[in-house]
This record gives C-alpha cells, structure tokens and sequence, in this order.
C-alpha cells in the first residue's frame, strides 16, 4: 500500500490511531468492515475508495480477519511498527474484553427469548450493511484494469461458487482470485500495447 497522498488528512500520533480503531471496533457489531469503510474513507478521509479497495483486497488474501489486516496494514502505512501495533490494538483490546464479559454471562443471558431475536435482528443488520458497503463500492470499478462487466462476471461467478455450489472459501479465492489476476495482467498488456 503506497503512502497517503500529501493531500489527505492523516493521523496525528499511534495513539490516535488506537483511538480511531478502537472506536471503529465498538461500532462494528456482526462486521467491521462496512463500517471501516465509512470510518476511513468517508469520515477520516485517511484513505480514498481505490485504496480502501486495493487494501482490502491484500488483507482478504492474507489470513486471518480481513480488518484486522487492514488495521495492521493502515497502521505500518502511517507511523510503521508503532501504527500498526497501535491499530491492531485498538481493533482488538475493548470487543476482546467485551467478548469476555459477554461468553461470561451468555448461560444466563440465552434463555430470555429478547435475547435470542435481539442477535437474530443484528445478524440481518450484518448482512444489510455488507450489502450497502459492496453497493457503495461498486463506483471504484469503473476505474478496474478489467472494467466493470470482467468485475461483475468475476463477482456473480464468485457468489455462486460459494453460496449454490458451496465450494471451500479458501479454493474460491485461491481459483478465481489466480484467474482475475490473470486476466488483469491480460488486459492491462493489451492496453500498454494499444498504446504503442
């Protein structure tokens, strides 16, 4: 990931990093990840969408949690081993706690039927906010060397791998994800030699 652009507001400190990811941690109930696009591109403006996407894409390969990678990724971009050890710290220290705290009191909190529909309810929020949040990006693929019908196709055959065929995520990746690359790197040759 390049460093930001001199024009885009940056962190002050590791510390306010930590703050920033620890704030962006408690709000990221069933998914952290539509709401780390809102906190970091949108709000902070510490990244654009194309680096966001980029990003996102790296730390997806990785394994792992995918924003937690990114957190590390975002924290070594600005302030080095210190960022990053400061964002992952701010991505984990207070759900950790909480996640504790909850699993503590979970015997006696899943007997009351509020509880139950209460984590139901959060599930379908998840699942609308990862929507909204791929919806909202789809504008970066314009912009994609393999334009946005390649993207699409790429999408759909990725979302029926997955849920109709139900094949291993970790396949789906490693397959589709080898063909994108090869494609993109086809594409971008034919292009560089339109040029010339």
């Amino acid at each position: 990931m390049t460093s930001a652009a001199p024009d885009h507001p940056r962190p002050r400190s590791p510390l306010h990093l930590f703050v920033a990811f620890t704030v962006l941690a408690l709000q990221g109930f069933g998914g952290v990840l539509a709401v780390a696009q809102r906190e970091l591109v949108d709000r902070r403006r510490w990244m654009t969408r194309e680096e966001f996407v980029d990003a996102y894409s790296v730390a997806q390969l990785l394994p792992g949690p995918n924003v937690v990678n990114l957190s590390l990724m975002l924290g070594d971009r600005f302030f080095g081993w210190r960022g990053a050890f400061a964002a992952i710290s701010g991505m984990l220290f207070a759900p950790l706690v909480l996640v504790i705290a909850l699993a503590a009191s979970y015997n006696e909190l899943a007997s009351f039927p509020a509880v139950a529909g209460a984590l139901r309810g959060m599930g379908a929020v998840a699942a609308g906010l990862i929507l909204a949040m791929a919806l909202k990006m789809l504008g970066t693929l314009r912009r994609n060397a393999l334009g946005p019908w390649l993207c699409a196709l790429l999408g759909v055959t990725t979302l029926v791998a997955v849920t109709v065929f139900r094949a291993p995520l970790a396949w789906v990746v490693l397959g589709l994800g080898a063909t994108g690359w090869c494609v993109a790197r086809w594409c971008i040759a034919r292009e560089e030699g339109a040029r010339q």
